[in-house]
């Protein structure tokens, strides 16, 4: 026995016998299926899988997709018509809101127009009705027709002629329907400042009061004389206001502080009658030449020169009797003078309470005055 016949028979004895089922049979040796089925999977087979299993899960992704989306439609509509009724409700309060704050807003202008004793409001929808009835039968432009004899009697409420020359009843009555929305035009038109008045205020440069006063009732010097004294102490209140509003908070809390701003409110209701004198231009002649010295002394700074014109108005230079006054039962000359109420004697402090009251407001804006606009020499401060 050769070498690789050993070699052969050793190595075949070294093997472990395989091991046969007995219910499989053995393929055949030459089979394709053998030796490729159980190691080989076809690459088209595999792409075809890959491809089915990529399609089913674009498809759940696609139905998770399309839910997410409906879901978030859904809350959006819901929130959408949540924002609908809070908008509705909100505007609702608004208009309810600003409905209150206008009638408000007018029951205060009622009151202030009947404590500053200005005429009334109109209500705006009895003017839309007046504006909407012109043009009616037998009145011509003008509004409802009036009885002829009740027409002169309100024309001569007005200060008015009661008839022209040559004037007929309807133009009459336009005449007085024209009166009438020429005043409530004015009565409407106020200014801004702290005492609203209707007297058109005049430019800083022109509230320097001239030396010779312009006494002459109803001229147009006499009529932007009383517009240059409302124009300077509508000045001097805002002075104030915007002083007392630029104090520190502490100095606003504190018990002065109150005090001052209290009188500044006193003042604003004292000079209230004096305003409406200014635009009725009534104001008495006694009155007026004595406020304009102390208006003009004011304005150049000349504060001492001002108390002087104030205490000559307020008090007089008249004498006031102490005790007895009748002796005997003869009236002596010289007592008659006692009882003068010439120029510059007479005491307006005591004349009535409404007086007394603008007069002691006017020394308070002079002593503003003075702290606002302090003069050049020292010697023309008050004490």
């Amino acid at each position: 026995m050769d070498f690789k016949s050993l070699m052969s028979a050793q190595i075949a004895k070294s093997k472990p016998p395989p091991s046969k089922s007995p219910s499989s049979p053995s393929p055949a040796p030459n089979s394709p299926t053998s030796t490729t089925s159980s190691k080989y999977v076809r690459r088209a087979d595999l792409e075809a899988s890959r491809q089915a299993a990529y399609l089913v899960e674009q498809a759940k992704l696609s139905a998770e997709r399309e839910e997410r989306l409906a879901k978030k439609r859904k809350l959006e509509e819901e929130e959408e018509e949540r924002n609908a009724r809070r908008e509705e409700k909100l505007r609702k309060l608004a208009e309810e809101s600003r409905r209150r704050r206008e009638e408000e807003e007018q029951q205060e202008e009622r009151k202030r127009r009947k404590r500053l004793g200005l005429p009334e409001v109109p209500d705006q929808l009895a003017l839309e009705d007046g504006k909407t009835g012109e043009g009616k039968e037998g009145t011509g432009e003008a509004g409802e027709d009036i009885p002829d004899d009740e027409l002169r009697s309100k024309l001569r409420e007005l200060g008015e002629p009661a008839t022209l020359f040559d004037e007929d009843h309807s133009a009459r009555l336009k005449r007085y329907y024209a009166l009438t929305q020429t005043a409530l035009a004015t009565s409407q038109k106020l200014s801004n400042g702290p005492i609203p008045t209707t007297l058109e205020p005049v430019a800083a440069k022109d509230m320097l009061l001239p030396s010779t006063l312009p006494l002459q009732p109803g001229t147009k010097e006499h009529a932007f004389l009383y517009r240059q004294l409302a124009s300077y102490f509508t000045l001097l209140l805002t002075e104030w206001s915007q002083a007392l509003s630029e104090r520190d908070e502490l100095v606003k809390q504190s018990s002065s502080g109150k005090a001052a701003y209290n009188n500044y409110l006193v003042v604003l209701k004292d000079l209230t009658p004096l305003f409406r004198q200014f635009e009725k231009q009534s104001l008495d002649p006694s009155l007026l030449e004595p406020i304009c010295k102390i208006v003009r002394s004011a304005q150049k700074r000349r504060y001492v020169e001002a108390n002087d014109e104030y205490l000559t108005l307020s008090i007089g230079k008249a004498a006031w009797p102490i005790g007895v006054t009748m002796v005997g039962i003869h009236e002596r000359s010289a007592r008659e003078k006692l009882h003068e109420s010439s120029s510059g004697k007479q005491a307006h402090i005591m004349s009535d309470e409404v007086t007394r009251k603008f007069l002691q407001s006017i020394k308070r804006c002079i002593s503003f005055a003075q702290t606002r606009w302090p003069p050049e020499d020292l010697g023309q401060l008050m004490g």
